[in-house]
Order: C-alpha cells, then sequence, then structure tokens
C-alpha cells in the first residue's frame, strides 16, 4: 500500500508527517510524505522557529513524484496541517491527477483547523477552504469535536447530535468526565470506542489517529476494524506516554503495540 501523505514536519517532537510517517511505516505503509511547513517544533509549546513551504515547492515536489511514474501506484492521500489555503488547493490538484491515473484511490482528510477550549489556530481562510472545497472531494474526514461543529455548522454534545452533524456533513460530546469516546460513521453504521481518559494533554496524537484509521481502513474495509485498531494502538502510545512523563507521544517506544495493537477496547454499533 502506497499513501502520499501531505502535512507539517517538525524537527523535534511528533505532529504531521512526523505523527503519521512512522506509524504507518510500522504498519508496513509505504508513505511517501511531502511536507507544508518545517518548524523545528509544534506550536503547542508556545514558540517555534521554521517557515511554511511555499506553494510552488510543494507542487514541484508532487510533480517529481509524478515524474517518477508514481501516481498509478498511489492507493491514496492524506491531508492535515495547513500552513495556507493555497496549499490545499496544490493537494486538491494532487488528488484529482492521481484518480486519473488511479479511479480508485481515496483522499483522507484531517482537517486541522482547531480544538475545543482553543478554537481556530491556523491561519485565515483555512476553515474555509476546508469546509467548502476539500469537504466534498475527501472520501474519509476524521475531524475532532471542535472541527466536526464547525463543518457541520451543528452543535456537537453526545452522540445525537454527533451523528445529527454527521448527517449535516453527509459523509458526525461532551464524553463522560473519566472516559473518551471515538466515533466512527458511514454510510450504513455508526460505532464508537470508549477508553479511560488519561491524566494527559499532548500534541499529534490526532494525526496518528488518522493516519492509522486511514490505513487500517484501507486495509479492511471496515469502519468498526479501523475503529478497534486504530484506537487500541493509540491507547496504548498515550499509556506508554504517561507512564514516561513524557512531553511527546511515544511512539518509539510503543512501536510494538502500533504494529500489533493489543485487544483491549471493542467497537460498539450505536446506529
Amino acid at each position: 500500500m502506497n499513501i502520499l501523505s501531505i502535512q507539517s514536519s517538525v524537527a523535534y517532537g511528533h505532529v504531521g508527517n512526523s505523527a503519521a510517517v512512522f506509524p504507518l511505516q510500522r504498519i508496513g505503509v509505504e508513505v511517501w510524505p511531502v511536507n507544508t511547513v518545517q518548524f523545528s517544533n509544534h506550536t503547542g509549546y508556545g514558540n517555534w522557529r521554521g517557515a511554511v513551504v511555499p506553494v510552488e515547492v510543494v507542487r514541484d515536489v508532487l510533480l517529481g513524484i509524478e515524474e517518477r511514474g508514481l501516481l498509478p501506484s498511489c492507493d491514496g492521500v492524506l491531508s492535515g496541517y495547513l500552513g495556507d489555503a493555497e496549499l490545499g488547493e496544490a493537494i486538491l490538484d494532487a488528488y484529482g491527477h492521481i484518480k486519473r491515473f488511479n479511479s480508485r484511490a481515496t483522499y483522507c482528510l484531517d482537517p486541522v483547523m482547531g480544538d475545543v477550549g482553543r478554537g481556530f489556530f491556523v491561519r485565515p481562510g483555512i476553515p474555509e477552504f476546508m469546509r467548502d472545497r476539500a469537504l466534498p472531494a475527501a472520501t474519509l474526514i476524521t475531524p475532532n469535536q471542535f472541527e466536526l461543529q464547525f463543518l457541520s455548522g451543528s452543535p456537537v454534545r453526545d452522540f445525537e447530535t454527533a451523528l445529527a452533524a454527521v448527517k449535516t456533513l453527509r459523509a458526525r460530546g461532551p464524553s463522560p468526565n473519566d472516559e473518551i469516546e471515538v466515533l466512527a460513521v458511514d454510510s450504513k453504521s455508526a460505532y464508537v470506542v470508549a477508553t479511560p481518559k488519561l491524566p494527559i494533554v499532548v500534541n499529534g496524537a490526532g494525526d496518528t489517529t488518522a493516519a492509522l484509521f486511514y490505513a487500517h481502513w484501507l486495509r479492511t474495509q471496515s469502519t468498526s476494524s479501523a475503529l478497534e485498531l486504530t484506537v487500541n494502538a493509540i491507547f496504548a502510545v498515550l499509556e506508554k506516554t504517561v507512564a514516561d512523563a513524557a512531553r511527546e507521544i511515544q511512539l518509539i517506544a510503543a512501536q510494538d503495540a502500533i504494529a500489533n495493537p493489543p485487544k483491549k477496547f471493542v467497537a460498539r454499533k450505536i446506529v
């Protein structure tokens, strides 16, 4: 399996491609990473250095991949954090071009824009691009609660409102204080996996979640299986992160759990 992953990159830590590439490689997926920004560290630290990669450079890298004759073997595109809305257009152009070579190729959109309690943390124009341009083109989307609310224009407070939001998007609350629920919805059913809420606040877990869910979904073609495999792997990574009292998610230390997720949590069908 070959996935073109177009998102941010950091020298230190794990977000964007720095959170997605290794887990995908560890489960046997060939990844072609194209970076949209190159920062010293993620923005959660409050200060960082580096720059947004110019759109023309991103397009040039994508052209080079095409010139290698690789597009027919690309199974899908994964996109995450964008430094500029114009970069999003380059991603959509790339996906459209890949589809001309491989009609079965899919697009997983991780619409990174903001979070509950933080609001938007991307440049102006990016939320509107995600909603109006990227969303209609995507095969899968992996929004968090805040992003789901924005994309759907509906409040998300519980499973019922989440499902109503999903229907609005047409492709989904607060969780109990001691649990986190991850909801996955397809055209036929909805599934949820609940895990204990760990005493941790980190960056990059959503990027890894989107990457793993996309790969497992491509492999299994099963929403419930992809959800179970992903949540079990991510929970193991976060448990290790808590145990080590680490600031960055422990992808390398927990790599065995990424490759072979423990069967701890089961997806429950709710629709």
